[in-house]
């Protein structure tokens, strides 16, 4: 006797998978409560870089695993409401900072933007092997940074070349080891619910 499950549908993410039938809605409610709750708590494991006004956090692994799970409308959901909340005041920005006033606010929407690229590429497969999910991550990175570094250079007059030394090279080993880290998660997840696309 097959106990080969079958393929999930082109273009299924993660989240997909979850038994929903009559109660879409309110699944789809709750996972985008969980993934801006989830940003959050990642944004407080944050630990503080000599000489940039930006923290290294858990929070743009947390942002790109959200885009790749819940895809490109849910997680654009999710990572809205946490960018929205944290602006109101809700303290869960990097340091258990909130408002818009901080220089780093520009990573957060960076991570909003990114996390629907990287969801909508998840639903196109960016996830289901290293390569791609390799792929997926820098991609999502290079966009956090295409926003957050100019913004910091704007919020704090840097130099574009002084918000360049702030606010992405310290960071790009710790990137390198989240990608490496979702280059294993993500397809394995796929490989273990035997749901390769």
């Amino acid at each position: 006797m097959s106990t080969a499950a079958a393929p999930v549908r082109s273009g299924a993410v993660l989240a997909d998978l979850l038994p929903a039938a009559r109660h879409r809605y309110a699944v789809d409610a709750a996972l985008v409560l969980g993934g801006a709750a989830l940003t959050g708590i990642a944004a407080q494991i944050a630990v503080p870089v000599p000489g940039s006004p930006v923290p290294v956090t858990g929070q743009t692994f947390a942002a790109l695993l959200i885009g790749t799970a819940l895809g490109a409308r849910r997680c654009f959901l999710s990572l809205a409401l946490y960018a929205l909340v944290g602006m109101a005041g809700m303290p869960w920005f990097a340091e258990a900072s909130s408002g818009w006033s901080m220089p780093s606010l520009g990573y957060v929407f960076g991570m909003l933007l990114a996390a629907t690229v990287v969801g909508a590429l998840a639903r196109r497969g960016g996830d289901r092997s290293v390569l791609r999910t390799a792929g997926t991550m820098v991609l999502g990175s290079a966009i956090i940074y295409a926003i957050g570094v100019p913004y910091l250079a704007l919020s704090t007059g840097m130099s574009p070349s002084a918000a360049v030394a702030a606010g992405l090279t310290p960071f790009l080993i710790g990137d390198a080891l989240k990608a490496a880290l979702a280059m294993g998660l993500l397809p394995a997840t796929w490989k273990l619910l035997g749901r390769r696309g």
